[in-house]
């Protein structure tokens, strides 16, 4: 598969993720989340930039949702649950937020 962008083509997995990692950019993400049809808010850009932080300096490891809701909640200075993050990434907020992050596909299972 592939996603367009700018009239280039880069590569995907068969659910969207970048197969390349570094074909990555802010304004990818806004295409990629569009085509989710997602627009991308302040809250959105911190939970990407968090998943991106966590995987790459956190040894390629993605986050699971409980971790996401503790980091949000810190971040934004109030109380989270799971339902918050979901209401930003409905199609999961590790998975779907992954892939607009520009991460390879998680291969974990559930999301606490």
């Amino acid at each position: 598969m592939a996603f367009e962008f700018n009239g280039t083509e880069y590569a995907t997995n068969d659910n969207g993720h970048l197969e390349n990692h570094e074909d990555w950019s802010e304004d990818m993400a806004k295409a990629m989340a569009a085509a989710d049809n997602i627009e991308l808010t302040e809250k959105h850009w911190d939970l990407i930039n968090f998943l991106r932080e966590e995987y790459f300096q956190g040894g390629g490891v993605h986050p699971n949702t409980r971790k996401i809701v503790k980091a949000m909640s810190a971040a934004w200075g109030e109380k989270l649950s799971q339902r918050d993050v979901y209401e930003l990434f409905p199609g999961d907020p590790s998975k779907q937020g992954g892939k607009i992050a520009g991460l390879p596909e998680s291969r974990r299972k559930g999301g606490y």
